[in-house]
């Protein structure tokens, strides 16, 4: 559960050619917002299912991260691996200000346990002004493991995009934006 003061705002966006025909039943969308919901408490304030189209999917990312969406966290499942219409990394990364390239690292290497495929997915991370951006997997079994991979550091990283985290490495640092995170050495 996450530790912030104002819940975590999400949104759930699915990359289907198929699922965007209604040719087949997105079921990976669906178990990423229940998981967001769920283990993090947050509110799953959009969810849309759009083809794999470059345009189509950079400008959903953009309007998502518009400030005045106040959107935190918009996780995107599928378009992540290697067949030739797989191009969410590249849209995601089109408007990413910030890659941020240790979180999908991290995710990769926390499922490799299960599977050595989750080295398979291209998936990318990275913030648009206070939003964090993540690309998952399609499956649903992967998207879902590779969030799971990273629920435990997901709410202290979007509440330091938020602003509400100073963590400058001072141990006697005064609070000035928000809570002030100690270091163990």
């Amino acid at each position: 559960m996450s530790s912030s003061i104002r819940p975590i705002r999400a949104a759930v966006l699915t990359v289907s050619d198929r699922c965007s025909r209604g040719e087949a039943v997105d079921t990976s969308g669906p178990a990423v917002a229940n998981l967001l919901r769920g283990r993090l408490s947050a509110e799953v304030v959009e969810h849309r299912c759009l083809p794999d189209e470059h345009a189509q999917l950079a400008s959903c990312f953009v309007e998502w991260s518009r400030p005045e969406v106040a959107i935190d966290l918009i996780v995107s499942t599928g378009g992540t691996g290697l067949a030739p219409r797989d191009i969410t990394p590249e849209a995601a990364m089109s408007v990413i200000e910030r890659p941020h390239a240790g979180l999908m690292e991290l995710a990769r290497l926390r499922c490799l346990a299960k599977t050595p495929r989750a080295f398979l997915s291209r998936g990318v991370a990275g913030s648009v002004g206070r939003t964090l951006i993540l690309t998952l997997p399609g499956s649903e079994r992967g998207a879902t493991e590779n969030l799971e991979a990273l629920l435990d550091i997901l709410p202290h990283a979007i509440e330091t995009l938020r602003g509400e985290v100073q963590d400058d490495g001072r141990p006697s640092a005064p609070a000035v934006t928000g809570k002030v995170i100690r270091h163990d050495r």
